[in-house]
């Protein structure tokens, strides 16, 4: 009885293409061709099947045990030794180890491998490298401004910690602007967007992290968000969406790399400068970011693939606080007034309507304070701020309006706190006596 021959996937088609060769299914070069060999190869094949068979196709060393091959007793030797006298030591120390004291000279992928088939785990536990890869810088000014908000002791002690809010374009790294804040907050990136647009142009698109200043965080949706199919926008998202601009979230900090560096260089030269001015306040410390910015960038900008920018112009006519500003949506009251948190504005009659009453209107908040009403594009009513602010940064929701993160609204018409155990009672000159 002839030994049985096992043959590989490769020589076992070697095996059907000479066999229809030898019936003559096919010819000589076509069999070559469906080999991957030269026809002086295939009629060495050819000649060896013919010989011996089968067998004549399966490789020669097989079975045989490499010369180079390492020898068991050492390989029990190794095991031996990592798991008694150097357990604990990682595989380099240990391969070092066997070298010095033992005379065994081995390399650390082989004593890897050997401990790894002995089932001797390793001490070290190191987490797989992720694949990366570096985007390129975009190839216009203005095409992609990233944005963030730094929180670190700027001041290094001599005042309070401050939140640095900016951004820096992403094709040539200039910063454009930048301010101090006591947190990261909407009306900081208000002001960064304004400064921005004022000076170089409206960007096309912005990178920022997934903070919930610039999206909605809500799990569940409301009814109207049902209805209308998307969620309700902040107030930095609806400032993006009236100004055209494309807002891109970074899945990982590691995504939005470059302003993360420029926090780097902010925080090592901008806190040396700081401190060389001896600014203490959060005033202070903006002066000398304003007198730093035109330093770093003639430093560290960098010009761009194609010199065209591309910022957009504002339109002309528009003014700049009609859109930069916090719009909540209300309804008004029947007796005409419009109410904002414990803020009360009257609305009165004018040409067009003598009674807004249930009508959806909205409150536009300046920065300057003062608060103005609107109904498809018209003002009906306006309010100087007060002389103290009313500190509100949680949601509100008035009526079946939608839910904004508000900024710090100021009051027009502040109610009188009641008494301690009296009943309010309003005053003469309150809508409800009029």
């Amino acid at each position: 009885m002839e030994d049985s021959v096992t043959l590989s996937h490769t020589e076992q088609q070697r095996l059907l293409v000479l066999n229809d060769l030898e019936v003559g299914i096919v010819i000589a070069a076509e069999a070559a061709e469906l080999l991957g060999v030269s026809v002086r190869q295939l009629r060495r094949l050819r000649a060896a099947y013919r010989a011996r068979g089968a067998a004549a196709l399966a490789h020669g060393n097989r079975g045989r045990r490499p010369r180079h091959a390492l020898d068991p007793a050492v390989s029990a030797r190794v095991v031996e030794l990592a798991t008694s006298t150097y357990a604990g030591f990682n595989r380099q120390h240990l391969t070092e180890m066997l070298a010095e004291h033992h005379g065994i000279f081995l390399s650390r992928p082989t004593v890897h491998r050997i401990l790894s088939v002995a089932g001797v785990a390793s001490v070290r536990h190191r987490r797989p490298a992720r694949h990366r890869q570096r985007r390129d810088r975009y190839p216009r000014e203005g095409m992609l401004l990233q944005v963030d908000g730094s929180r670190h002791d700027w001041l290094e002690g001599r005042g309070p910690h401050l939140t640095l809010i900016g951004g820096i374009d992403d094709a040539t790294g200039l910063v454009p602007w930048a301010c101090f804040r006591e947190q990261e907050d909407a009306q900081g990136y208000f002001q960064l967007f304004r400064e921005v647009v004022r000076r170089r142009g409206i960007p096309m698109a912005v990178y920022s992290d997934q903070h919930s200043i610039f999206y909605t965080t809500r799990k569940t949706p409301t009814l109207e968000e049902q209805l209308t199919g998307r969620p309700t926008p902040t107030q930095v998202g609806r400032l993006l969406e009236e100004l055209g601009v494309r807002w891109i979230r970074a899945r990982s900090p590691q995504a939005k790399g470059r302003v993360e560096r420029l926090w780097g260089t902010f925080q090592d030269r901008l806190t040396s400068e700081l401190r060389l001015a001896g600014a203490s306040t959060q005033e202070q410390a903006g002066v000398v970011l304003e007198r730093y910015l035109t330093r770093h960038n003639r430093r560290f900008s960098v010009p761009p693939a194609d010199p065209t920018p591309a910022w957009l112009p504002w339109p002309r006519g528009r003014a700049l606080h009609d859109v930069f500003c916090f719009k909540y949506e209300r309804f008004v009251a029947n007796d005409n007034t419009v109410r904002l948190g414990p803020v009360v504005m009257d609305i009165p009659p004018n040409r067009q309507r003598i009674s807004y009453a249930r009508c959806r209107v909205d409150v536009h908040q300046r920065f300057d304070g003062t608060l103005h009403v609107f109904h498809h594009g018209i003002q009906l009513a306006s309010a100087s701020p007060p002389p103290f602010p009313l500190h509100t940064t949680r949601s509100r929701r008035s009526g079946p309006g939608p839910s904004v993160r508000e900024w710090p609204p100021v009051s027009a018409q502040p109610l009188p706190a009641p008494a301690s155990g009296l009943p309010w009672k309003p005053p003469a000159n309150h809508p409800w006596r009029r």
